[in-house]
């Protein structure tokens, strides 16, 4: 069977400095309102994604479903200057330490190692406080 390819769009900007937040603050918040790991999700039109550092994104499957993917190795490098995400998957699902995803035009792949739930809505609670919390720059 022909794998599929799913190339996930997203505005680079968003993508990497939507929460102002340090990498390693970030994936902290993320990992922190993370469910325990699963084998495999359905994979359906994901409609985006964002990078929360070198190994690990957040795919947006649908409103209220989000994903943390760990990854094997630093493919998520801005050096190809793609927002684009590519999703290689076998089936009609996402498989962990099977499937993979690279960035368009990048000749490095990554195989998918963990795939978590996220409660984004947790996430965006905690980065809200700790803005709340950073002292002003005036």
């Amino acid at each position: 069977m022909k794998g599929l390819l799913v190339v996930i769009a997203t505005a680079l900007l968003s993508a990497c400095a939507s929460t102002g937040l340090p990498e390693a603050t970030r994936l902290a918040l993320v990992e922190a309102h993370a469910g325990e790991p699963v084998r495999q999700i359905r994979y359906t039109d994901p409609m985006g994604w964002s990078r929360v550092d070198a190994q690990h994104v957040l795919l947006d499957m649908r409103p209220r479903e989000t994903w943390l993917l760990t990854l094997t190795g630093g493919c998520l490098d801005w050096g190809t200057g793609s927002p684009l995400l590519a999703v290689q998957s076998q089936t009609g699902f996402l498989l962990g330490k099977f499937d993979s995803v690279q960035l368009v035009g990048s000749a490095v792949r990554c195989r998918i190692d963990e795939i978590r739930p996220v409660d984004m809505k947790a996430v965006r609670a905690a980065e809200k406080q700790l803005r709340d919390q950073a002292p002003s720059g005036t």
